[in-house]
C-alpha cells in the first residue's frame, strides 16, 4: 500500500536523521565498480544496508551496500555505495526504495550513475556518457499499483526527466576540467544476461547510444517525487557484435577502476556546483 510506503520511508528518514547532524543537498547513486568515490567525503557517517529497515541488499560484486553521508567542498552528500538490480529478484519497487529514500531525506538533485556497454560506435570503454534521456525496454516501473498523491502524480512527466539545466551544468564543469564528456541515450533492459548483437542493432535503430541493467527505475521514482536528475554512464565495454571478445563482469569491474580518477574529479567538481546551483 502506498500509505504504508509513506510511513516507512518517513520511519527510514528519521533514522538516518538520528544517525548525522548533516543534511544532504545532493544525493548520488554509486554503480558497478564506482563507490570508492564517496571514501573522499569527510565528517562521514557510514551505514550498512543491512542496518536501514527495508533497504534491499545487493548480491552483486562491486556493489559494497553501504549509505554514506559527508561533506564534499562546501555540499552536504548522500551516497549510495552500491545499488540493486531486477534481475537479483527484487521488484521495481523494492529497487526503486532507497532512491525514495534519498528524496525523501530532501536532497534537491540526484546523480545517478552506471556502468554500460557502449551501442554508439564513438563510444569506447573509459568513455562517460552524459544521459539526456532513456528508453525502458526492461518491463517494469516502479509506479506500477496504486498511487499516494503525497508521493507525487498519477502520471508524472517524464519528458525532462534528466534535468536539462543541471546538465549543462556537468557539461560546463567537464570543459573547465578538459575531460571529454559525451552525450547520448541510456537503453535500460533487465538482464542479468548481456544483449545478443540482434538486440544491439535493434537498440541502435531505437535511437540508444548505451545499455545497461540499472538506473531507469530510480530515475523514474526521482521524478514521480519531483527530484532532479542527473545521469552518467561509464562505458565500460563495447556492446555485442560491436567488440571482438566476450562480455563479462570482470571487464567491466576493469574499466570502471581505470576511468576511477577522472570520475571521482568530475564528481568531486560537480556535486558541489549542483548544490550550489539548486540553493541558489
Amino acid at each position: 500500500m502506498q500509505s504504508e510506503l509513506i510511513e516507512q520511508l518517513d520511519a527510514v528518514a528519521t533514522l538516518l536523521r538520528s544517525r548525522t547532524d548533516l543534511r544532504p543537498d545532493v544525493g548520488i547513486i554509486l554503480g558497478s565498480g564506482l563507490g570508492a568515490f564517496a571514501d573522499s567525503f569527510t565528517d562521514a557517517t557510514v551505514i550498512p544496508y543491512e542496518e536501514i529497515p527495508g533497504f534491499p541488499t545487493s548480491s552483486v560484486p562491486g556493489h559494497a551496500g553501504r549509505l554514506v553521508i559527508g561533506r564534499l567542498g562546501d555540499a552536504v552528500v548522500v551516497a549510495m555505495q552500491g545499488r540493486v538490480h531486477f534481475y537479483e529478484g527484487y521488484s521495481p519497487a523494492q529497487v526503486a526504495f532507497p532512491a525514495r529514500v534519498l528524496c525523501r531525506l530532501g536532497i534537491k538533485t540526484l546523480v545517478v550513475t552506471n556502468a554500460a556497454g557502449g551501442i554508439r560506435r564513438d563510444l569506447a570503454p573509459g568513455d562517460l556518457m552524459r544521459i539526456t534521456d532513456h528508453i525502458n525496454l526492461g518491463t517494469m516501473n516502479p509506479l506500477h499499483g496504486p498511487n499516494d498523491a503525497r508521493l507525487g502524480p498519477r502520471f508524472p512527466d517524464m519528458s525532462t526527466a534528466y534535468d536539462t539545466t543541471l546538465g549543462g551544468l556537468l557539461d560546463e564543469v567537464a570543459a573547465g576540467l578538459g575531460a571529454d564528456l559525451r552525450a547520448g541515450v541510456y537503453c535500460f533492459l533487465s538482464g542479468p544476461t548481456y544483449e545478443t548483437p540482434a538486440e544491439i542493432r535493434m537498440l541502435r535503430v531505437l535511437g540508444a547510444d548505451a545499455v545497461g541493467m540499472s538506473t531507469v527505475p530510480e530515475v523514474i521514482a526521482a521524478a514521480h517525487m519531483g527530484v532532479p536528475v542527473v545521469g552518467i554512464s561509464c562505458i565500460t565495454n563495447f556492446a555485442a557484435g560491436i567488440g571482438d571478445k566476450p562480455l563479462s563482469h570482470e571487464e567491466v569491474a576493469q574499466v570502471a577502476e581505470q576511468v576511477k580518477d577522472r570520475f571521482t574529479a568530475l564528481l568531486s567538481a560537480f556535486l558541489p556546483a549542483a548544490a550550489r546551483h539548486r540553493r541558489g
